[in-house]
């Protein structure tokens, strides 16, 4: 639902994206790879907004978890999001 959201796909087009993504995960080495590409090629503003679609699905079940936080926290940083801007996302995708 994130995906379809938030890019414009059809529910077709995302579930193929998300199997594609699956296959990727599975033959990659460790999440490092996935943060680097998109640090890489994705402008920051972007990233934040790959940040904001995490909190969605950390916040979709309502309650907060430290496990998560610190799994956020790590991958914003790998992402190269700042602390701030990944708090100021968590409290976007809260309201919602």
């Amino acid at each position: 639902r994130i995906v379809t959201t938030r890019y414009g796909l059809s529910p077709v087009e995302a579930s193929n994206l998300r199997r594609e993504a699956e296959e990727a995960e599975e033959k990659a080495a460790d999440t490092v790879q996935f943060t680097r590409a998109i640090k890489d090629a994705v402008p920051y503003e972007d990233r934040i907004g790959v940040v904001e679609a995490l909190w969605q699905v950390v916040l979709a079940d309502g309650e907060r978890d430290h496990e998560e936080d610190s799994l956020l926290r790590l991958v914003s940083n790998l992402l190269g999001v700042n602390d701030r801007d990944s708090a100021l996302a968590r409290q976007r995708m809260s309201k919602q």
